[in-house]
Formats: structure tokens, sequence, C-alpha cells
């Protein structure tokens, strides 16, 4: 997705009237911004600042509306960001590497070449507001504040290092603290996965993942079990997601992510897979847009392929539930006559929403959970 930097131009109409017969006034001539502010967008709902991976116009470049300018880093992912007007490229404020808070001047646009000279001389005296009195521009989005440095922290062992947050460690690190606020429980249950690995080593010739069934299966139990679906953000009512997205907790390099499977229930396994290779590609390219990881309604961790057996994952703020799936393991299992076998299981642990979910609502979930991957033919219908 590409952002809008710049804000529409706001016309200046003068009104009369007198105390004469009315007459027709003939329309002044409307005033005309020449020196545009390009400003620091936000891009996602946690962002409050940005860094400057790279301009991709230079200055005396010119611009045409809707092209890309600048890619910015968020505390998410990296995006090119566009123009909301045509112009030229007068003046960059934020070099290559450089942060600044949201709403901050990053560049000056200038309408034609009589005004790049005076856009420069505004930069070179780091002027502010950019307009000239008699100019009119809309209303420019105040700088945010910068925070105040945090005093040194000196290490509690002599040569240890203090290593600043990444924006997305900083991200992850503000919804972890939030998600404490969240009153929530968790359910176990054990799964038997034989007719799942057996269907995992015939479509992983197609290019589908274990988690990509895993995500189809929580999708269709959550078909039956909506208010699992559900998300509880005011602590005052509930809403009943039409969407059934599955997030899936993805690490890399310096943080963690959740790409997002929109629409998972209606899209067939191997399209599924398809989408997610596109996700998985983008994440780690870091050119996922806002909606292909913030839309989630159900998230999923899967930490099987490590060999973990068993974990308890942290609920992502905004949602009801989470998933955390272990490794498939041989076990003894005891029928319902006695009879001893040996059978491939799984532990799944659920995180979920006690606002909004109940002990009785995630066993009735995992229960449909637990039947479809017994019995899987479904996934590929």
């Amino acid at each position: 997705m590409a952002s809008s930097l710049l804000p529409p131009k706001i016309p200046s109409i003068s009104f009369s009237s007198s105390a004469a017969a009315p007459r027709r006034i003939p329309r002044r001539q409307l005033v005309r911004a020449k020196i545009r502010e390009i400003f620091m967008p936000a891009l996602s709902s946690t962002m409050t600042e940005g860094k400057i991976v790279s301009w991709i116009k230079s200055e005396g470049d010119h611009v045409s509306k809707g092209e890309s300018v600048v890619v910015v880093e968020s505390d998410k992912a990296d995006m090119d960001v566009e123009t909301f007007h045509g112009g030229i490229l007068a003046a960059i404020l934020v070099s290559e590497g450089e942060t600044a808070p949201i709403g901050a001047p990053i560049g000056l646009l200038a309408e034609t070449e009589d005004e790049i000279a005076e856009a420069r001389a505004k930069a070179a005296a780091q002027s502010s507001p950019i307009a000239e009195p008699e100019k009119v521009v809309a209303n420019l989005a105040a700088p945010t504040a910068s925070p105040p440095k945090a005093e040194a922290i000196s290490p509690a062992n002599p040569g240890s290092n203090i290593v600043p947050f990444t924006k997305m460690q900083a991200a992850v690190s503000k919804n972890m603290v939030e998600s404490l606020t969240v009153p929530v429980f968790r359910v176990g249950y054990s799964i038997a996965t034989d007719a799942l690995d057996d269907l995992y080593e015939k479509v992983k010739l197609k290019g589908v993942t274990m988690t990509v069934l895993l995500a189809k299966a929580a999708a269709m139990a959550l078909v039956q079990h909506p208010v699992v679906n559900a998300a509880c953000r005011d602590g005052k009512s509930f809403v009943y997601n039409t969407k059934i997205n599955i997030s899936v907790a993805v690490a890399i390099e310096g943080g963690l992510i959740t790409p997002v499977l929109q629409d998972a229930d209606k899209l067939d396994l191997y399209l599924l897979s398809k989408k997610w290779k596109e996700l998985l590609k983008k994440t780690r390219t870091k050119q996922l847009q806002p909606h292909e990881y913030n839309s989630g309604t159900f998230a999923l961790s899967n930490l099987g392929m490590f060999g973990v057996e068993t974990f308890d994952a942290i609920l992502p703020p905004g949602q009801g539930a989470i998933m955390a799936v272990g490794a498939s393991k041989p076990a003894v299992i005891a029928d319902k006559n006695g009879f001893f076998s040996v059978k491939n299981t799984m532990l799944v642990n659920v995180t979920a929403d006690h606002r909004i979910i109940y002990g009785a609502d995630l066993a009735a979930f995992l229960q449909t959970f637990s039947k479809i991957i017994e019995n899987p033919e479904s996934l590929t219908m």
C-alpha cells in the first residue's frame, strides 16, 4: 500500500456585502499554494515515528501525483509512500537513515521551478510553517513532539552492552504489555494426527505446509463457533467478526509479525497455500501492507516444526483467541475398550479472552477442531 503524504489545497474565497442593490461581484482569483510540506505519514496504529529507508526521488526531480517518492520504515514494514500532488522535490529535510515523528516535515515540494530556490531557502532556515501569509495551504498535521530522551542505563555487569529496541521490537513490547490488561484463560487438548500426517505427505508435494493445513482446519472450526472468532475492544461489548482471518505468528530478523490469511474458511487449500507463500515473501522483504498484518480475527502460533511439544501463546490485542500448536509425536493411547496402541498426537493450547469466551465455548471449538484434524478429508474439498 502506498500512503499519501500531502493534504489537498484549500482555496481562499472572498465574500462581500453592500447596502446598495445586490449586484454580481466577480469572483476573485483563487490563491494557490506554491510550496507544500511532505510530512511523515502514520503507516500503522502503533507507529509514533518513521525512519527514511531511501528517497526514490532526488532533489530537483519532477514528481507526478500518486508517484512514490520515499520508502519509510514503520514498526511493521517498509512502505513506498506517494505524493498527493505533482511538482518538484525541492528539498529533502530528513535524510536516509534518519527518523522523524509522525506529522513532521521530511521534504518540500515546489509547484514550479520558480519556487525551488524559495523552498530551499526555507529548508536551510528550518522555518515553519512553510506557507507565506498570502498563500493558502491546508492545515498540516502538527508534528508530534519527540519523546524525552531516557536516562542512560548502566549495564548490571561490566562489559555488557545496552542495545535499544528496534521499531518492530518496541511495537511487539507495547502489544505484549497491552495484552496483560486482558483477563485470559487457557485450555489444552491432545489430538491424534496420524491422518493429518498422511495428508501432509501427499499435499506437501504441491507446496502446502503444515501451518496452512492447521490454519485451514482452525478456520473451518471457527465457522461453527463464531464466538471464538469474536473480539472485545472496549471492555463493554464484543464484535462478531463477519470474516475469518487467521493471523499466523512468523519470526523474522529483529522481531515478530503476524501475516494474515484472509477469508481462510472460503479459500480452498491450494489457493490458501499460494496466498501464504505470497505473504511470507512480503514478510521477509518487509513489504507487507497494513491490512496484511493487522486484520486478523484469530491467531495461530506453530512451533511444532522446532520439536516444541507444548507452550502457551500470548493473546494479541484486538483478538479473542490464539492457538499454540506443538509437535506431533508418538504416544501410547488406550481406546475405549482398554486396548493400547501407538499413535502420533500433538498438544494444542488455546489462550482466550475470558470476557467474551468461556470454558465451554473453547472446549466445543477444540472438539470440532480435533474432529477435522483426525478426519482431514474435508480440508481438501
